[in-house]
């Protein structure tokens, strides 16, 4: 299968581009971040109009990953406009012209859909009411994508790795903060179930192995609190806990509202994939050995310079 990855120097999007998966052929689409990858690697814009269906005759991919987007919480807020366009009507766009061709198409959603107002975890079937601009865009796109194919697959996602610039997800916030031993924020209201980014990566190309399509909740086995999963990297890499402060998110002054409760049930998507999901523990782990094999580094080679 043949996959072609949108936003390739994207945490996820580069993750995925250099995982290996068998038979698999990666190719990765950028707009100018990366150079030397591993990977086949086609510099453009998915913003100019008619792009994605003159790219997809010459690729000829089997599936799409749409990875690309504004996932810059406050940013959104200040753009909301470009945001709704990034997150809601491109990728709308991308799947009708990968269903017209015949392509499946996978669009990387948030578990942010959801006010985190639900007292339990949520399923596929609650009803979303985003909190943000940023939410609320990408449940537009989720609406945009499934209106354009019903056959696409839809993840709602929440992962953590080491990225291309070294400061794009929390698990780095925290690592970065802990080994320069300066204290750290962590939120003990705010609930959610992290997924290591290889782990997600390996889950998404399964799915379409599988042939499944719909709106699925593709996040880890283990709900805990921000503050929790600060502790564990600290631990995990030998840091003083007591750096990571605990604190509410509502006294945080972030610009953007967040939801207090973002536990969601995985049930569906390990009854459908016949497989259990990973919880963070081991996804910690992986991110610890990751750093001790020199995989940060890696990424930064590819890096343009």
């Amino acid at each position: 299968m043949k996959i072609l990855i949108t936003g390739a120097s994207g945490l996820l999007g580069l993750n995925l581009s250099l995982m290996e998966i068998g038979t698999h052929t990666i190719v990765g689409l950028d707009r100018s971040k990366l150079a030397r990858t591993p990977f086949e690697l086609i510099r453009a814009d998915l913003t100019e109009p008619g792009l994605f269906s003159r790219l997809i005759e010459t690729v000829k991919p089997d599936a799409v990953i749409h990875t690309a987007a504004n996932a810059n919480v406050d940013s959104c807020e200040s753009d909301p406009q470009g945001a709704r366009y990034l997150n809601g009507e491109l990728p709308g766009i991308l799947a009708g012209c990968s269903a017209r061709a015949g392509i499946r198409f996978v669009h990387i959603s948030t578990d942010a859909v959801f006010d985190g107002t639900k007292p339990g975890i949520y399923t596929e079937a609650d009803i979303p009411n985003p909190l943000s601009t940023y939410a609320q865009t990408k449940l537009f796109g989720e609406q945009m994508v499934l209106a354009a194919d019903a056959r696409a697959i839809v993840a709602r996602v929440n992962f953590f790795g080491w990225s291309l610039s070294g400061t794009r997800s929390l698990s780095e916030f925290f690592y970065n903060k802990l080994a320069a031993g300066e204290q750290c924020n962590g939120f003990t209201d705010v609930y959610f179930c992290p997924l290591f980014v290889g782990d997600l990566a390996a889950t998404l190309v399964r799915m379409l192995d599988k042939g499944l399509s719909g709106l699925y909740h593709v996040v880890g086995s283990e709900a805990l609190s921000k503050y929790d999963f600060g502790q564990r990297i600290a631990r995990q890499f030998g840091f003083d806990p007591a750096l990571v402060i605990p604190k509410s998110v509502d006294e945080s002054g972030l610009k953007a509202r967040r939801s207090h409760n973002l536990r969601l049930s995985i049930h569906k998507l390990s009854t459908d994939l016949g497989q259990s999901i990973p919880g963070v523990s081991t996804g910690i782990e992986q991110f610890y050995t990751q750093l001790q094999q020199g995989y940060p580094q890696k990424m930064r080679s590819y890096q343009q310079v």
